[in-house]
């Protein structure tokens, strides 16, 4: 059952038991109060009757001693002929309780002047012929006689009067049930619309459109689920598109791999097999056997390279203050010293909260690309910097440069914008995905300014010190 039917229902039992209750008491008190008023009155009449008669009695002829029966029913004749307009009927009986006198219709049974006595007065409401009636009664004294006075007073419109209350109770009960239950079903339709809303959001979610919202109608906690609902949506989209793009990256990494497995592997594979089934010069099997190593050698760095990927991913690193001038001073006895080659040193002393390590690897992968892009005889150009956040590094070069669309891709492992140029030079489009995997540890990130044509500056900043907290 939907929930706006629950609601529905629950709210129209509710009605109806308020209805109910509240009506049932309404009339019952309207008929109560209406009894107590008639039933006073019954008590009334009863005394003033009492009253009447014992008068009457004491105006009986004195020749009598005793009042006689014949007298007692001539005056209980006179009282009733008085009393028509009052609806009441009367009855009068002995000592021995016998019926002396009795109103047409006085039908009622002696349970009433069973319980009669002396300075006591009874009543009670009895059916009779079709109708209700009070039935009072009392002991009256009249010259040493002892009678009973019993009086019945119609009280038939009373009981009209409620069983009409009841009835038009019920009557306006079903027409507000029914104008209650039009009324109440809108209002929960328009309560339960952001429920029905955020249900169709989530089929359509179920269905795999993840782009779709949750439309906000109101602003209390329906609302507010709401909004926190497409907050998540947001989240699991982002989410999402995190492990797509994460799929297609392993994807075009394992393609990547194989691809660049397959290319050293074939000339390997094409010159060992050349060496094996043929009788080769001196020269062709020097150039044979020297395609082989290179191309094993192009397969153990990216080996390494790889598993130097895996491994910063994967490990703990320590961190400690690093002299800035020793890590430049190792780059100009690596590649000055030993390489001959063309670079230029500008740096500010300073200290960084690094592991050395990591990041000469870092910087030796850049002055190795910056190489690899520039002319043999090119300048590069290697910076510090002391900065208010942290101590910047940069290494420039003035080579081919990269393409502005090309440069959000490079820290891809196997990516490489010139592979012809990168393979003739033992590149395998690993270096970069590794610094962009320490600097990532380091919680800093690669920067690269570059212009076809122009050349290259790519650079990362390093805290001088270790952050507090």
């Amino acid at each position: 059952m939907k929930f706006s039917l629950k609601l529905l229902l629950c709210t129209m039992i509710v009605m109806a038991l308020g209805f109910g209750f509240s009506g049932f008491y309404f009339v019952n008190y309207v008929f109560e109060t209406a009894m107590d008023r008639e039933v006073a009155q019954a008590l009334d009449d009863n005394s003033i009757l009492r009253f009447a008669f014992e008068t009457a009695a004491l105006n009986v002829p004195a020749k009598y001693d005793v009042l006689q029966d014949n007298t007692i029913s001539e005056i209980a004749s006179n009282l009733e002929a008085g009393g028509h307009s009052a609806r009441r009927m009367l009855r009068l009986s002995d000592e021995q309780k016998q019926v002396l006198y009795a109103s047409i219709g006085f039908d009622a049974d002696n349970k009433s002047l069973d319980q009669t006595a002396s300075g006591t007065k009874t009543y009670r409401v009895i059916k009779l012929d079709g109708g209700y009636y009070i039935q009072a009664g009392t002991m009256v004294n009249a010259l040493d006689r002892a009678l009973y006075l019993e009086t019945l007073r119609d009280v038939s419109d009373v009981f009209r009067e409620r069983a009409l209350g009841f009835s038009v109770y019920r009557q306006v009960t079903v027409a507000m049930l029914v104008c209650g239950t039009f009324i109440m079903h809108l209002i929960s339709s328009w309560l339960t619309r952001p429920i029905r809303l955020l249900t169709r959001a989530t089929k359509r979610m179920a269905s795999g459109d993840y782009h779709y919202r949750a439309r906000k109608v109101s602003s209390d906690e329906l609302g507010q689920l709401t909004s926190d609902f497409n907050q998540m949506a947001n989240a699991l989209e982002d989410n999402i598109g995190k492990l797509e793009d994460e799929i297609q990256a392993r994807e075009d990494f394992v393609a990547a791999f194989a691809h660049e497995l397959k290319t050293p592997l074939t000339s390997i594979i094409g010159y060992a097999d050349m060496l094996r089934s043929r009788k080769l010069d001196e020269e062709k099997q020097f150039m044979s056997a020297n395609y082989i190593y290179t191309e094993g050698k192009r397969l153990e760095t990216m080996s390494f390279r790889l598993l130097d990927i895996m491994v910063t991913r994967r490990s703990e690193v320590e961190f400690t203050v690093v002299s800035a001038e020793s890590l430049f001073v190792y780059l100009y006895d690596m590649y000055v010293l030993n390489k001959s080659a063309k670079i230029y040193f500008n740096y500010d002393e300073g200290f960084v909260w690094a592991e050395a390590n990591l990041i000469k690897s870092v910087l030796m992968n850049l002055l190795d690309n910056a190489c690899k892009a520039s002319e043999a005889d090119g300048l590069i150009e290697v910076y510090g910097r002391l900065q208010k956040d942290g101590y910047r590094f940069e290494v420039k070069d003035h080579g081919v440069g990269i393409p502005k669309e090309e440069q959000h891709k490079i820290t891809k492992a196997f990516y490489m914008v010139d592979k012809s140029r990168s393979r003739s030079r033992n590149g395998a489009g690993l270096g970069l995905a590794l610094c962009a995997e320490i600097l990532l540890l380091h919680g800093s990130r690669l920067e690269i300014e570059s212009e076809p044509g122009k050349g290259t500056c790519m650079g990362f900043v390093l805290p001088a010190r270790p952050e507090e907290g």
